[in-house]
């Protein structure tokens, strides 16, 4: 799976970014599987896309009262 960005984090609506959360969580569970096993998997990519996509969804939820940093 691709690493996502900001940007398109930003445009996705809310059922799609709920989507996305749920299927990076199962790629998280399977490399962390992976790399018991020894293999090299990039499991802080994974990581961090997960904390962008719940970021943007408190956003959300927030209502946008809260600005992501720089976006003012």
């Amino acid at each position: 799976m691709a690493i996502l960005k900001n940007k398109d984090i930003k445009n996705m609506g809310k059922e799609e970014l709920n989507k996305k959360l749920q299927e990076l969580k199962m790629e998280l569970i399977k490399s962390r599987a992976q790399r018991a096993q020894g293999a090299a998997i990039k499991t802080k990519e994974i990581k961090r896309t997960i904390a962008r996509i719940l970021t943007h969804i408190n956003i959300k939820k927030t209502d946008g009262h809260h600005a992501l940093k720089g976006e003012v």
